[in-house]
């Protein structure tokens, strides 16, 4: 009896050890996975929830206009737990006009806010720091959108992103119409590198600003600190009309990557200024024959451009596609360094207006021409002459492997230049490619194990093809890269945007502010039609007089540039109005003598 009663007892405490167990493990497992959501309607709401955060919460900011608002988002997640700010709606969550943020901290997301209908009246638009003493690592900027976020004043110089830091990464995110002086986005360096990640981005309509330097749309460094390392990737974005300045991406600083991104219909050039050991891989640079439209601009050392695509380019000089430039005997670091050990290999260049350019110059200054450098294994195709410029003769120069065909050559025609048709056809994807009968396959002439695949990602084998294209029947990995691939997906919800059979965005009438403004005697005024409209464009003075119709008469969709020249006005404020179908806008100017 008592053996039976102390077996009882014994299965009932290890019933309760059991419950204890499973109330121990419900506790320790909820406590695992536990995170706060905390919903805010203003600035105080938004300080509030941060002093409470813990790793895993979000933030979340309530649907709605968040009118000049100042944000500090400053505190610390972990690596599998991350601090999130979000919009209660991606895109619903507006900060308009003089709003601001600051991401500061480690492992922190924002995500889904929409920059518009404003400006910062204090420093950047997005900076990832807190001071210099309190900046951003392992920090996201993702889903998010800044769209004509900008004074009245195009002089004003401010970045529409900041990156401080090390291992932050902006993806994802739209930015169109920046047309007041400073970069778009800048990474700032340090004394160590900072392996920042800028993917995935659209990045669109960056008016021409009347050759002003500091119109890039992304910079990696600064001229003080372009001997230093950054090891920063820019990949997978897209470049729509950044027209800004010659720079589209100005480097400025050691190691980068850039690679997988589609400049299209862009006035300017992915320029390697300053730094060295660059590479500049698998892009696509298409010009549709629009006025100055460039590629790549090599200065320093040991760069490396391969595996890259560059169709239908008009610009010239320093905006050829493919310039390298002289260099300046002992330059400072903002000026010209000299190129050396420059590798250009296994691109494919179709219709360009001027292929190469090597050895040019713009100041008596620069005296010392490229030298040591590779091109090999190229594709030329063009009707343009000469394929190849000479301005200072560069030293020491190998050409090996490549293929030039169509226009006169423009120098005497050395040792690995093969004249001679590429049998390249447009295929469907509208990529001028390789036919199987093709002189580039099985052709190319020396080492490169750097290189190990090709522009659509297919292996390389020991015999490699010419040209950025490798005939093969592996799957293709990368594709090249259309509006419709980045961006925020909510953008063209919000906006009414259609895409056209093209897979480009179609976006809604729209007018920017002019530029300069003020201005003496001329001022730019850009606008896009989403479709072929009927337009008048006309100029007020501040009586409301009509003093100048602009434009009259039918224009296709797209983006327009019209100058305005005030010389024969007397100072003051106009106002310039207009008409395209249903669409009607009004903004104001002045005009300083």
């Amino acid at each position: 009896m008592l053996k039976y009663a102390f077996g009882i007892a014994f299965m009932k405490i290890k019933s309760m050890f059991k419950t204890f167990t499973f109330y121990i493990a419900i506790f320790l497992f909820t406590s695992i996975t536990h995170s706060e959501v905390y919903l805010v309607s203003n600035v105080n709401d938004f300080n509030s929830a941060q002093s409470k955060v813990l790793p895993g919460d979000t933030v979340m900011m309530k649907n709605g206009s968040w009118r000049n608002s100042s944000l500090v988002f400053s505190c610390n997640g972990t690596s599998d737990k991350p601090i999130t700010l979000c919009g209660q709606t991606p895109g619903q969550v507006i900060l308009c006009g003089t709003s601001n943020l600051k991401i500061a901290g480690n492992y922190l997301i924002v995500s889904g806010l929409y920059f518009k209908d404003g400006y910062s009246s204090s420093g950047d638009v997005i900076q990832f720091r807190n001071g210099s003493s309190n900046e951003a690592n392992h920090c996201r900027l993702t889903n998010c959108a800044i769209v004509d976020f900008n004074p009245s004043d195009s002089n004003i110089d401010y970045k529409w992103v900041s990156i401080y830091g090390t291992y932050n990464r902006v993806d994802h995110c739209y930015f169109e119409g920046k047309s007041n002086l400073g970069t778009t986005l800048v990474v700032w360096l340090e004394n160590h590198p900072n392996y920042h990640q800028i993917d995935s981005n659209y990045f669109s309509s960056r008016p021409y600003l009347g050759g002003l330097n500091g119109a890039e749309t992304i910079r990696v460094g600064t001229s003080d600190w372009s001997l230093y390392d950054s090891y920063t990737t820019v990949e997978y974005n897209y470049f729509e009309n950044c027209d800004g300045e010659i720079e589209i991406i100005s480097n400025k600083s050691c190691n980068n990557v850039y690679r997988y991104n589609t400049f299209f219909e862009c006035s300017g050039t992915l320029t390697l200024r300053e730094g060295n050991n660059c590479t500049v891989e698998g892009n696509y640079f298409i010009g549709n024959n629009k006025s100055n439209t460039g590629g790549v601009r090599i200065i320093g050392e040991n760069h490396k451009v391969y595996n890259n695509y560059f169709y239908g380019l008009t610009g010239n000089g320093y905006r050829s596609a493919l310039a390298i430039v002289d260099g300046i005997p002992n330059t400072p670091l903002s000026g010209y360094a000299q190129v050396k050990n420059a590798i250009v290999a296994f691109n494919t260049f179709v219709n360009n207006k001027y292929s190469f350019n090597i050895g040019i110059s713009q100041d008596s200054n620069q005296s010392l021409p490229p030298i040591d450098c590779t091109i090999a294994n190229n594709i030329v195709m063009s009707n343009h002459s000469p394929i190849v410029q000479f301005g200072t003769i560069p030293e020491n120069l190998t050409w090996k492997g490549n293929i030039m065909f169509g226009a006169s050559l423009g120098i005497v025609q050395p040792d690995g230049i093969n004249i001679i048709d590429p049998e390249l056809y447009l295929a469907g994807d509208g990529i001028f490619r390789p036919q199987q009968s093709s002189p580039v396959v099985n052709s190319a002439q020396g080492y490169f194990p750097f290189i190990t695949d090709d522009i659509d990602g297919q292996p390389r084998y020991s015999v490699k093809d010419i040209g950025c294209d490798q005939l093969s029947i592996a799957p293709v990995i990368r594709k090249m890269i259309k509006s419709s691939d980045v961006g925020v997906k909510w953008f063209n919800i919000i906006n009414n945007v259609q895409l056209n059979s093209e897979g480009k965005v179609e976006k809604d009438f729209r007018i920017l502010q002019n530029y300069p403004n003020p201005f003496n005697p001329e001022t730019n005024i850009n606008y896009q039609l989403p479709l072929d409209s009927y337009v008048t464009l006309k100029i007020y003075d501040i009586l409301g007089r009509e003093v100048q119709t602009l434009v009259s008469g039918l224009q296709s969709r797209g983006n327009h540039t019209v100058i305005f020249d005030g010389g024969r006005f007397a100072s003051g404020v106009y106002f310039y109005k207009l008409t395209a179908g249903n669409y009607t806008s009004v903004k104001k100017m002045v005009l300083l003598k």
